[in-house]
């Protein structure tokens, strides 16, 4: 995107957005002071925005509405400033949900792009930073999973890749996950049989590994295979994954009847098993269009005021998968709208390919197919198919988009009488929005962590899952003391944060994994933060730790137990079992690491690329320990100022 201009003047905005997301850019002079007497909220809204109206200028740009609190309602974007912006001052032609916006706007700001299409790009990216309450919010977005064959060694990696594309070599993908992603690496090592290991793990072998042994490797680190041979093997993986899959099976197929006609019977049946592995990854294919090499067919199905979009991938000719999509949007937006702020917002952080099929024909195709070719680098083409093989594809797609919406209806309306049974059991005034679950893990005091949980109408949140490091060494160990500070922390951080409890990120119900002494240690850290209104409920294990007999404690109540069958036990247990399914997970990914850290580490100035330098040239952190101060300072990148500190590490005295 080029250099904007702001109101007040020349910007970079790039750079000040990526220090700080949430600065206003371009602040328009304050809207008129001498303002008539108002006696309503949407009267007094009108007049904010009228103030901003005479610097306005007709161009391009972004603006925010922002409420009184500083928090962002809208993010939209304009062909003319000016003319859109005015638009707000006549109420009574929009619809409800603009009118309470405006009637809630205290503040606005503004950004001035070169071209509708900049101003298109920076109103997805801020949505997506700022969640403003009145847009449409894509929150389940992720990056996918791509398939990289490396390009920054004389042996490539076949690995997976998730994030920036910021290593050198060859991408493939994106797949709709991490099991596909997962399946079709293993069938690509036995099918080509590239190296999956690091390569500081290369470096350092001396004998080939278990890959070598069954099949998925040629053992290119101990030169059991030439780096032409090896490279053979990598041309022939990019030919499949860039779709020419059936002349790749096809060579295999001549060669394993050349070898069996010349009674090479172990080289056929190498091939032979290369065949079935490829197979294997078109077998998971599940959807193929032969009109479709690189493609996203996109399909939208709203009912009942709410939207699920299907996103399917299509790369080289074979389906990598598909996605649903649930965005927050008003109810009273056509699908058509939904699908035109979602198309922006999912291709914020990712590269579109050079197809995309709708399933509907969103406000500003046009538009949006330019702003989708400037951020990605190439012409992207956003059709909206009529007939044919293409047609078909958007309407499989529309047909999972109808089903997932049906499956999430009716998992709500089940989510939605278990909260409401909640509610009833533990004395709530309504369902909660928020449920909060803690529990702490540890083994002998070591590696104490605190683990927090969300769940809600939409089932469990795990955007909002947090850790907790045990910090006060006094209370290692010590589950009582280990759940104080975890709630101390979570409360005092809220009060900080969201005073005014604004943002939804207050829970209704803490339920904490235990009996009447964790229930009386949470009611007091909550006490002493002036925290009086949410409820708390220990749930404890029953007799000989038997699912279906948990004893619920609450404070200023009898303990008490729900019938064994009860639909809200059950949840009660989930919720408690995520809980410490979440904890237990936090923990054993400490403690391995913990256990695989190098005594390297522990020395005072040694980053990750010296230690690296020293482990590439001794093989070890014992060999090391071992070398003389020599043999240190001939390490590259290791002078003799570090090569000091490193002996005198190894070889301090007691």
């Amino acid at each position: 995107m080029g250099g904007k201009k702001s109101v007040a003047g020349s910007v970079d905005l790039g750079r000040q957005q990526r220090q700080n997301p949430g600065m206003s850019l371009a602040d328009s002079p304050p809207p008129d002071q001498t303002a008539p007497n108002i006696d309503t909220p949407l009267s007094r809204g009108v007049d904010v925005i009228q103030g901003y109206l005479r610097t306005l200028p007709q161009a391009p740009g972004v603006y925010r509405m922002i409420g009184e609190k500083g928090a962002i309602l809208y993010v939209g974007k304009a062909k003319n400033l000016k003319k859109r912006v005015s638009n707000y001052t006549y109420p009574a032609r929009q619809p409800v949900r603009i009118q309470r916006m405006i009637s809630e706007t205290a503040t606005m700001e503004f950004v001035v792009t070169n071209t509708e299409v900049e101003a298109l790009l920076l109103e997805g990216n801020l949505i997506k930073r700022l969640l403003p309450r009145y847009n449409v919010l894509l929150r389940d977005d992720k990056s996918f999973p791509h398939i990289l064959i490396t390009g920054n060694h004389d042996f490539p990696q076949l690995t997976k890749h998730r994030g920036a594309r910021t290593e050198k070599g060859d991408y493939f993908g994106p797949f709709a996950s991490a099991g596909a992603v997962n399946r079709t690496i293993a069938a690509l090592q036995r099918g080509f049989m590239l190296r999956n290991c690091a390569d500081t793990v290369f470096a350092n072998r001396s004998r080939p590994c278990l890959q070598y042994q069954i099949k998925r490797c040629t053992a290119p680190c101990v030169n059991r295979v030439n780096a032409a041979e090896y490279a053979a093997q990598v041309e022939s993986a990019r030919a499949f994954l860039s779709g020419r899959s059936r002349d790749i099976q096809s060579g295999y197929a001549k060669t394993m009847q050349a070898a069996s006609e010349a009674i090479d019977y172990e080289t056929a049946a190498q091939y032979r098993d290369r065949i079935r592995a490829l197979t294997a990854i078109q077998a998971h294919q599940d959807i193929n269009f032969q009109d479709l090499d690189d493609a996203d067919v996109i399909a939208a199905h709203q009912e009942g005021g709410q939207t699920c979009i299907q996103s399917f991938f299509f790369r080289g000719g074979c389906n990598y998968g598909n996605h649903a999509h649930f965005p927050t949007h008003d109810r009273g937006l056509t699908v058509e709208e939904v699908l035109a702020s979602f198309l922006v917002q999912f291709y914020e952080n990712k590269p579109a390919p050079p197809l995309v099929l709708l399933s509907h024909d969103p406000p500003e195709r046009a538009l949006i197919a330019e702003a989708l070719s400037l951020h990605t680098g190439r012409k992207i083409e956003v059709s909206v198919p009529a007939r044919g093989e293409k047609r078909r594809a958007v309407e499989q797609a529309q047909t999972n988009a109808r089903e997932a919406l049906s499956r999430r209806q009716a998992e709500g309306a089940s989510q939605a009488r278990l909260l409401a049974g909640v509610a009833e059991l533990f004395g709530l005034e309504e369902p909660p929005s928020r449920i909060e679950v803690y529990d702490n893990s540890h083994i002998q005091g070591t590696n104490c962590i605190g683990a927090m949980i969300v769940a809600g109408p939409e089932g469990f949140t795990k955007n909002a899952y947090r850790k907790f490091t045990i910090r006060n060494e006094e209370v290692m160990g010590n589950d009582y003391g280990m759940m104080r500070e975890v709630l101390g922390r979570r409360f005092t951080r809220a009060l900080k944060e969201d005073p005014d409890r604004q943002t939804g990120s207050w829970p209704q119900l803490l339920l904490i994994d235990g009996g009447k002494g964790q229930l009386n240690i949470v009611t007091e850290a909550l006490t002493e933060l002036g925290i009086d209104d949410i409820t708390v409920v220990a749930i404890a294990k029953g007799p000989d730790r038997n699912a279906g007999r948990e004893r619920l404690f609450m404070p200023e109540r009898e303990p008490f137990s729900l019938e064994p069958r009860d639909p809200v036990l059950y949840y009660l247990q989930r919720l408690r079992d995520e809980a410490h399914r979440f904890a237990i997970g936090t923990h054993r990914d400490r403690r391995a690491k913990a256990q695989t850290r190098s005594e390297i580490d522990q020395i005072p100035g040694i980053g990750p690329a010296r230690k690296k330098a020293l482990l590439l040239h001794f093989g070890s952190a014992r060999a090391v320990g071992l070398a003389g101060l020599p043999d240190l300072e001939a390490v590259p990148g290791i002078n003799t100022t570090v090569a000091r500190k490193i002996y005198d590490y190894f070889h301090a005295e007691g």
